[in-house]
């Protein structure tokens, strides 16, 4: 008895275990940013889609019809100053447009450039998405001017004109409202629970698909605080998966998470006493942020978010018995995985 106690002891500070960990990702509730009735849904539940790829369509009739009339607006305000507004509707499109493709590159350029800071990306994919970035910028930069010139080409009074900046306005917000109505894939991912049907109506802030972005995983350890002592980032980590029996991979601990909710209650602003119902407390779990060494490709295929992970953090480095034994006792369950 008292060598397992002293067993348990040393193991927490040497080499502290926890099968409760959990494979997190990236999840995203995408919404539209426009109201409307979904026409067309391209995805089916569980598909991996490239980022870009049009998700679900809402009817654009009502968006075409305000377009129509902007630009109908737009044409009449011009008449004053007898030029033709095909080239100012032709131009603010292409702004539009290149606008909204600048938006969907930034987001994707900030997350590949947070995965490249954790070592989980390529540093060429790193210096592909600040070239993509750059590109955009670069073509909004271009139908912006393009937009300027067909402008000035109007003169003094084409560019003072009130009612013509209030109709060009008015334009840019229709057409933009018309790119918003195909609601398209924000990086690489898959599809799950998909439940969104042709005929529902659904708005700005109303969930209608959940995304999972596949090039982000981490693994989530809650380890006990009194298992804490010697964990710091950088720590090797061995790593069992349930859904991969048999084997055990290589990761790193990245963080430690600060803080947790203790689930305090409150009363008129002063804190509750908790009941003491058990001899003794359990004990409180922080949770540990674990990387898998290799990066993204080496996620195994058959691993989902919320999977089961059993995880030993090498506290004091690999080269003690400690270590040793119980990196062959984690082997060992990997073994035993097969079974339960």
């Amino acid at each position: 008895m008292l060598v397992l106690v002293a067993w348990y002891v040393v193991t927490d500070r040497l080499a502290p275990y926890s099968s409760r960990g959990a494979v997190s990702g990236y999840l995203a509730q995408l919404t539209p940013r426009v109201a409307g009735q979904v026409t067309e849904v391209f995805v089916q539940d569980g598909e991996v889609v490239e980022a870009g790829r049009p998700l679900f369509r809402l009817d654009t009739r009502p968006f075409e019809l305000a377009v129509r009339r902007a630009e109908a607006d737009l044409a009449q305000a011009m008449q004053a100053t007898e030029a033709s507004a095909a080239s100012i509707m032709a131009s603010q499109a292409v702004v539009t447009q290149a606008r909204v493709e600048l938006e969907n590159v930034r987001a994707s350029t900030n997350r590949i450039l947070s995965l490249a800071r954790r070592d989980l990306v390529a540093q060429v994919d790193a210096d592909n998405a600040r070239a993509e970035l750059r590109s955009a910028q670069a073509g909004v930069a271009r139908a912006e001017a393009d937009l300027e010139s067909a402008m000035l080409a109007l003169g003094e009074r084409g560019l003072d004109n009130p009612e013509v900046l209030a109709a060009q306005v008015r334009l840019e917000q229709a057409q933009l409202d018309l790119e918003l109505a195909t609601v398209t894939a924000p990086t690489r991912g898959a599809v799950t629970n998909l439940q969104l049907a042709v005929g529902t109506y659904v708005s700005p802030g109303t969930p209608a698909i959940t995304f999972f972005d596949a090039r982000g995983a981490w693994i989530t350890a809650d380890l006990r605080e009194n298992q804490l002592g010697n964990v710091t980032p950088g720590d090797r980590v061995a790593i069992l998966f349930d859904a991969v029996p048999g084997r055990v991979f290589e990761g790193r601990v990245q963080s430690i998470a600060w803080g947790i909710d203790p689930g305090r209650p409150t009363t008129g602003g002063l804190m509750q006493n908790q009941p003491a119902n058990e001899w003794f407390e359990p004990a409180r779990r922080m949770p540990v942020h674990i990387e898998l060494e290799g990066g993204l490709e080496a996620w195994p295929r058959a691993v989902r978010a919320g999977g089961k992970v059993s995880v030993v953090v090498f506290a004091q480095g690999r080269d003690n018995p400690v270590a040793w034994l119980s990196s062959a006792l984690l082997r060992l369950r990997a073994w035993l995985s097969y079974l339960y």
